[in-house]
C-alpha cells in the first residue's frame, strides 16, 4: 500500500512540474495543443492544428492566460510546426534520450482534448519506429505507439516519461480503434523544431526510396560498426536512388559519411545535406559493401491542409 501510495504521490509532482510548459493552441477553427520548446516563446506543436488558421493564433497557459501566436513555419512529412508566443521566461521541459524510450515504458499524455485543459492520461509505449500513411499522402515514418488516451484536441501535447522528459509529440490516434494513439519522437521534433526556428521550414533531398530500420545480426554489427541500419523496401524508377543504382533489400549504412540507423537520421541527412550529389554507403547482399553517389534534387512536398 506504501508503494502504491509513494506512486501515485511520484505521478502528482511529475504532473506538477510538466503542466505549465504544456499549453493550448487554438484558432477560430479549431484547437490543439503545444509544448514550449524555449523560454523564449517557440511552441512545438502539430502542422496540423495550426495550418487551418495559421493567422489568428493563440496560446493559452496553464494558469488560463492567453497571448498572441506567430506561426513561424511546419513540416509536412513530420507533421511538426512551430509557433512563437509573445513573452520571455517561459517554462519547458527537457527531451528523453532517443535510445533510452523502450517498449512497455510508463508515459502520460497530457493535452487539451475536447478543449478540457491540462487533461492527463496514462499508458505504456506500445511500439516504437511505426509508418503511417495519412489520407493526403503523407507518410509519417518513426512514430511511437502508446495506448496513453489521446483523443482530439492533444495533438500538439507531450508524452512523458516517468522522469518529466518528452519522448514525443502526440500527433494522431486511430478512430476506428481504442487505445492506439501514436507521437511524433523526440529526436525528430529536436532537429525539425531547430530547422524551423532558424529557416521557417525544412528543405530536403529528394531521393526516391521507401525505408525502414533493422537490427543488423551480431555479425553485420561488427563489421559495419553500428547494431542498426536503414533496409531498401522499394526503389522508385526514375528517381535519383535509381540513377545511383540503389536496389531493394540494399542496407544503408550512411549518407555523406555519417550513420544512418534509423529513417529518422535518413530525413535528417537529406535535410542537412547542402550538395546536389551525396554518397551513399551501402551493404549489399553477396555483394558487399559499396559506394554509390546520387545526384538529388529538391523534395516537392505534398499540401496538407
Amino acid at each position: 500500500m506504501k508503494l502504491l501510495q509513494q506512486f501515485s504521490d511520484d505521478l502528482e509532482s511529475l504532473v506538477e512540474r510538466a503542466s505549465p510548459a504544456v499549453v493550448g493552441v487554438e484558432h477560430s477553427r479549431g484547437h490543439g495543443t503545444g509544448l514550449f520548446l524555449t523560454p523564449d516563446g517557440y511552441v512545438l506543436t502539430n502542422r496540423h492544428v495550426v495550418m487551418r488558421n495559421p493567422r489568428g493564433l493563440t496560446v493559452q497557459l496553464s494558469n488560463g492566460e492567453e497571448l498572441r501566436g506567430t506561426l513561424v513555419g511546419g513540416d509536412a512529412p513530420t507533421d511538426l510546426a512551430v509557433v512563437r508566443a509573445e513573452g520571455t521566461d517561459f517554462p519547458t521541459l527537457p527531451l528523453a534520450d532517443p535510445r533510452s524510450v523502450r517498449v512497455g515504458q510508463l508515459v502520460m499524455a497530457i493535452g487539451n482534448p475536447f478543449r478540457l485543459e491540462q487533461s492527463v492520461s496514462m499508458g505504456v509505449v506500445s511500439a516504437i519506429n511505426r509508418s503511417l500513411t495519412l489520407p493526403n499522402g503523407v507518410v509519417l515514418e518513426g512514430m511511437l505507439q502508446t495506448d496513453a488516451a489521446i483523443n482530439p484536441g492533444n495533438s500538439g501535447g507531450p508524452l512523458i516519461n516517468t522522469r518529466g522528459q518528452v519522448v514525443g509529440l502526440n500527433t494522431l490516434v486511430l478512430p476506428y480503434a481504442q487505445g492506439i494513439g501514436f507521437a511524433v519522437g523526440a529526436a525528430t521534433a529536436a532537429w525539425v523544431a531547430s530547422l524551423l526556428i532558424q529557416r521557417g521550414k525544412v528543405e530536403r533531398r529528394f531521393l526516391g526510396i521507401a525505408a525502414t530500420a533493422v537490427n543488423l545480426d551480431t555479425r553485420l554489427a561488427q563489421d559495419t560498426g553500428q547494431p542498426r541500419a536503414v533496409k531498401v523496401l522499394k526503389v522508385q524508377d526514375g528517381t535519383p536512388a535509381h540513377d545511383a543504382g540503389l536496389k531493394v533489400d540494399d542496407l544503408l549504412l550512411a549518407i555523406n559519411r555519417k550513420t544512418v540507423g534509423s529513417v529518422d537520421d535518413l530525413q535528417r541527412l537529406m535535410a542537412l545535406a547542402t550538395d546536389e550529389e551525396v554518397t551513399l554507403d551501402i551493404l549489399r547482399k553477396g555483394g558487399g559493401r559499396k559506394k554509390l553517389s546520387a545526384r538529388t534534387r529538391p523534395r516537392v512536398e505534398p499540401v496538407a491542409a
